[in-house]
């Protein structure tokens, strides 16, 4: 039953509620880093890996640090505290192993840290109930809703990120290059996934 349970969870937050193409959370890289493959690939295994990380970090600090002290209105300023830490270890990797993908991602990997998906994958696995007390399994529920979200993301760059290196030796016309197919084709790929809202899972 309790497989059951995490599957539910990993499809509903890669298809259904798809933080960038449902929740609207990302969208900043999600438009910046689409445009090449490449880098898109690569953004999107370090949002993976920083997703599941800050899931995995933020549900023992809220549940046995910032609730037992009374303390859980300063969640966002500790889970955006634990996000900019990983963040920062994620970058230093990255520059480390592959120099070309970190200078192919630019500015947007330390964006991460801003990006509200990211946080929004820690927050919500608290509203979500993981954390509530008698939860069974609440933390590897958080890391399975996170993990999920991080692939969901990194499903969304690679379409949109194809779908636009394909505009680029498109016939379009002039009014429409650059940022208005942008939006148009992300406006198309929410629609898109709108459509898996009415799986049953």
């Amino acid at each position: 039953m309790e497989i059951k349970v995490f599957v539910t969870i990993l499809l509903s937050t890669i298809f259904i509620n798809n933080y960038v193409l449902s929740r609207m959370l990302g969208l900043c890289p999600f438009l910046g880093v689409s445009r090449k493959l490449d880098s898109a690939i690569g953004m999107g295994l370090a949002v993976i890996f920083v997703m599941s990380l800050t899931s995995f970090i933020t549900y023992p600090i809220y549940k046995h640090v910032l609730v037992p002290n009374g303390i859980p209105y300063l969640v966002t300023i500790v889970f955006i505290l634990v996000i900019a830490a990983l963040v920062q270890l994620v970058e230093m990797v990255i520059k480390k192993i592959s120099p070309a993908l970190y200078h192919a991602l630019g500015i947007f990997l330390p964006l991460i840290t801003t990006n509200c998906a990211v946080l929004g994958v820690a927050v919500l696995n608290i509203t979500s109930g993981f954390a509530e007390p008698g939860a069974s399994m609440g933390l590897l529920k958080s890391v399975v809703q996170g993990f999920g979200g991080g692939i969901g993301f990194t499903l969304a760059l690679i379409i949109m990120a194809g779908i636009r290196e394909r505009l680029e030796i498109a016939d379009i016309p002039e009014n429409l290059r650059g940022v208005p197919i942008t939006f148009i084709t992300a406006g198309l790929l929410a629609l898109a996934f709108f459509g898996f809202s009415g799986m049953k899972i």
